[in-house]
């Protein structure tokens, strides 16, 4: 295999230590592989393991495999293996022929298991779940041998050749490594190798009872593949003796595991049994709900592979636990759609305006930009007529100083229209406005005047006998605190859940020429934001989502920078 050599100086950390390994010859190419767990879906942290995982094999012309570690079927899918693997292609990423299962090899460790009970090195024990914890010790306190800690090797085989013919109940024995139970590592004082459950795999049905656990079909997985580089998150550190152990007892390869920074995002709970929560309790409408920073659920609220991969990249390479800012990814997106998303017109609180002295029938059809940036994506016509729809917030009979929008007496620009003047308000009994009433200059055709006279406030429109209507959910943060989990006493980490997640706006008005939007369509509302066609849409009845708002918090704090 050829393997790419780049300079080591322009190399994060990562890339720098697999560089290294090439150049003395340790390796001669390089296998990594992305090892998830389909008990639930991928969320944009696991984006971030995905891109390191995928994209340093790439940079270095080596492989990358896709493993599942369904070793606990209790709570493993089809639905959740297949997720994960339509994430994983939408992020633009390809395992190619190399999709692995930890169950493929559950025979095979099943040997490497009596292997060591073989060479004294494991045994069956007997003691509970609850045993075992006050077994084990504290971190300044050594841990206590098992009584059954010096089984004989032909007992502890019988045993565990009877455990997996399923004659014991759940939770009765266990195997155990046999290491140190003073070692100072907690994870070396005889971890448990092997559990009874008797519970159908959703792979292999019945045909195993006792499942190995994750620390002991790991590693093995990784030697079987001929991986060469176990890219693991901080939390994996104090495994690796663990796992070298095993390796080295058994004689086989094992890789070189090097640990990279667990990655979090302000406002968000990046973890699978949390989220599993909020969807198993309703706090949400599912793992693809825009709400989520799972990977479908951003993809649904109108997120790109592209934005998402450029915001896994610039959060950069750590050592130590970092926090990015979702302010970063929202900047992302952003750049993202503002040169793919073409424009259209949307008006999400529609107020009437009645241009007294249009030709009442008259329908006229303006050119429009698709988009300002790429003249190469053409024009399309809008209709425009007697009466428009603009935003409820671009009107105010008593404005403030500095208002430049629409009030009585003045005169606004109708984007790509014309000028219009405010002559009256029409209000309901209770006060309450139900039109507005205006003139229109027909000499400022497109939007501008032949005597130069220029106006400070343009505001966007849809034709009221032309709009469609929409249905627009307007998504925010699903929590108010940039980390959900600093909650005061008494309170959890779900009372930072923020109730303003989620807005619906029923009867919005969009211009005609969105009639035939598909999902994952983008789009620029003008002067509202980003928004993508949701999936629920329906002929006659679209829904968009909002992506992200048109204003930058992220670009205005580096700009000051």
């Amino acid at each position: 295999m050829n393997n790419i050599s780049v300079e080591t100086e322009s190399l994060d950390f990562l890339r720098a230590e697999i560089q290294a390994d090439l150049e003395s010859g340790r390796y001669n190419q390089v296998r990594t592989r992305f090892p998830p767990e389909p008990n639930g879906y991928l969320h944009i942290g696991h984006a971030k393991v995905v891109s390191i995982d995928f994209g340093i094999a790439e940079d270095f012309g080596g492989k990358c495999n896709l493993r599942f570690d369904d070793t606990n079927p209790a709570k493993e899918n089809d639905e959740f293996v297949q997720a994960i693997m339509d994430d994983i292609h939408w992020l633009g990423y390809d395992w190619e022929d190399r999709l692995y299962f930890a169950s493929d090899y559950f025979e095979q460790t099943y040997e490497y298991a009596e292997q060591l009970v073989r060479q004294g090195q494991a045994y069956v024990d007997d003691l509970s779940a609850d045993e075992v914890r006050e077994y084990r010790g504290t971190l300044t306190e050594p841990g206590t041998d098992s009584p059954y800690r010096n089984r004989s090797v032909e007992e502890n085989l019988d045993l565990l050749r009877r455990m997996r013919a399923g004659e014991f109940p759940d939770g009765s024995r266990t195997l155990r490594a046999k290491i140190d139970m003073a070692s100072p590592n907690l994870n070396m004082r005889d971890p448990i190798m092997y559990r009874i459950m008797h519970v159908p795999h959703y792979r292999h049905g019945d045909a195993w009872c006792i499942y190995p656990m994750y620390d002991w079909a790991h590693g093995l997985g990784d030697s079987i593949e001929g991986v060469t580089h176990s890219l693991c998150d901080v939390g994996y550190k104090d495994h690796r003796p663990l796992y070298d152990w095993f390796l080295d007892q058994l004689d086989i390869d094992h890789p070189r595991q090097i640990e990279f920074a667990r990655y979090n995002v302000t406002y968000m709970v990046l973890s699978k049994r949390r989220l599993l929560q909020m969807v198993q309790e309703g706090y949400v409408n599912g793992w693809d709900d825009p709400r989520m920073p799972t990977v479908c659920g951003l993809r649904r609220r109108g997120y790109t592979p592209e934005a998402i991969r450029d915001f896994c990249e610039r959060m950069g390479m750590s050592k130590a636990s970092c926090v990015a800012d979702i302010a970063l990814l929202e900047h992302c997106i952003r750049e993202d759609l503002n040169l793919r998303a073409p424009r259209a017109l949307a008006v999400l609180r529609p107020l009437k305006v009645v241009m007294d002295n249009y030709p009442e029938g008259q329908v006229e059809y303006f050119d429009v930009d698709n988009h300002p940036l790429k003249p190469e994506l053409g024009t399309r016509k809008v209709p425009f007529s007697r009466e428009v729809y603009i935003e409820q917030e671009d009107f105010m009979e008593v404005p403030p100083r500095k208002y430049y929008r629409l009030s009585p007496g003045r005169e606004v620009r109708l984007m790509n229209a014309y000028y219009i003047t405010c002559t009256r308000v029409v209000k309901d009994t209770e006060g309450s406005i139900l039109e507005i009433h205006c003139t229109y200059d027909p000499a400022s055709r497109g939007g501008d005047t032949l005597d130069g006279r220029k106006v400070r406030g343009t505001l966007h429109w849809v034709s009221a006998s032309h709009a469609l209507d929409a249905e627009l959910r307007l998504y925010d943060r699903l929590f108010t605190r940039e980390n959900p989990y600093d909650v005061e006493e008494e309170e959890t980490w779900l009372d930072s859940l923020n109730p303003n997640a989620l807005e619906v706006l029923m009867g919005c008005k969009v211009e005609p020429g969105l009639a035939k939007t598909q999902p994952g369509n983008h789009y620029q509302f003008m002067r509202q934001g980003y928004f993508c066609t949701d999936p629920d849409s329906t002929i006659g009845h679209p829904v968009f989502n909002l992506t992200v708002p048109l204003r930058d918090s992220w670009a205005k704090v580096q700009n000051k920078t």
